[in-house]
């Protein structure tokens, strides 16, 4: 089974910001949620854990598991760049995403996509045929992306509908062949 968890709170995410690379650690309702989330899976016993290199999906990967955390940059954050850290009311947006055309160095989401998926795809050939338990935990958009390779992306292109909320976990299994 894969358990894909998203980040606890941070004090960025309370001020209602943008968060990308320029990310906050988790902040004490943070903790906390991480820690509820541990209780809610402390039947699991998992094998594999994975994770952004982003301090807060790892301090919530190292709290629900108590284990020693593998990072992979495929698993990073969305790049906001310029849009990273603004108020959400404030940021001019393309969709679900800022404004490309307005801020600097956002991340094409294509390449972001491939990115994730690139990671998935790799992790599904090592353990697909395995009955392992494995943990994810990333962030709004790459916990969506990576549901979105499970269920596929959506015609609109909105990825993050397969997220979950912050601090909590979506289930998900490769198929097996």
């Amino acid at each position: 089974m894969i358990y894909i968890i998203r980040h606890g709170q941070t004090d960025l995410n309370k001020e209602r910001r943008m968060q990308g690379r320029n990310g906050l650690p988790l902040n004490e309702t943070g903790i906390q949620q991480a820690a509820k989330l541990k209780e809610e899976l402390k039947e699991i016993s998992f094998d594999l854990v994975f994770s952004s290199p982003q301090e807060r999906a790892i301090q919530t990967a190292e709290i629900v598991t108590g284990m020693q955390v593998s990072t992979d940059l495929r698993l990073d954050v969305f790049d906001l760049g310029d849009a990273d850290r603004i108020l959400l009311s404030e940021v001019k947006m393309d969709g679900p995403i800022p404004d490309r055309t307005f801020y600097k160095g956002v991340e094409n989401p294509i390449s972001f996509l491939e990115r994730v998926f690139d990671f998935m795809s790799e992790l599904e050939k090592q353990v697909a045929h395995k009955e392992i338990n494995i943990l994810l935990s990333g962030h709004r958009c790459t916990t969506g992306c990576m549901g979105a390779y499970f269920e596929g992306v959506p015609s609109d292109g909105n990825i993050t509908r397969f997220s979950s909320e912050t601090g909590n976990f979506k289930v998900f299994t490769f198929n097996r062949k």
